[in-house]
């Protein structure tokens, strides 16, 4: 009997994404590492494997990385869930109600400590990440198609890739610590 334990094979298919055509998509620990790699040298500082073999596939499987400094602007998915569960590090899920004020904080880590390591959203809520170590390793499940129209950005925080956006971030990290000590959150 042949047992064999490579990886699958990678390919970068865009900037930041890593995709396989594997029919048995197999993820190690040198994976990780090259998504680590690529997240740290993406614009976005964010890259991920996709493992889903195309955009039209009905279910979407990803694993992501996300550089501390990346910003993920506040948005909501129309009609789709969204579930993660941790590989490594740490980070903050951010749910906001429709005028950006933060309505719960989901504190996220790997399993075994006191953070939850699992997150699924099934409502078009608005929300985004606050991350806190170096590098959060996601796996993401989503409901596919890709549709650019089924993600709608919040108007109150900034575009990603300006200048406002790392303003708008250093200010979150200070409104979740507040909301986290029960402190209120205003702006």
């Amino acid at each position: 009997m042949l047992i064999m334990n490579t990886e699958s094979r990678l390919e970068r298919t865009a900037p930041g994404v890593l995709s396989t055509t594997d029919a048995i998509v197999r993820i190690g620990a040198d994976a990780i590492e090259r998504v680590k790699i690529e997240a740290r040298r993406s614009a976005r500082k964010r890259a991920r494997i996709n493992a889903h073999a195309d955009p039209d596939a009905l279910v979407h499987e990803m694993l992501i990385a996300l550089d501390r400094e990346t910003y993920l602007r506040p948005h909501r998915h129309i009609e789709k869930s969204e579930s993660f569960h941790v590989i490594e590090g740490q980070a903050d899920v951010v749910m906001f109600d429709e005028a950006g004020e933060i309505a719960e904080v989901i504190r996220m880590g790997p399993p075994g400590g006191e953070r939850c390591f699992f997150y699924r959203q099934s409502e078009a809520r608005f929300h985004t990440l606050v991350i806190h170590a170096p590098m959060f390793v996601i796996h993401e499940t989503t409901n596919g198609p890709f549709a650019a129209d089924r993600t709608i950005f919040a108007d109150w925080a900034p575009e990603e890739g300006t200048p406002d956006a790392d303003d708008y971030m250093a200010a979150l990290r200070e409104r979740v610590a507040r909301f986290l000590t029960g402190v209120t959150d205003r702006r």
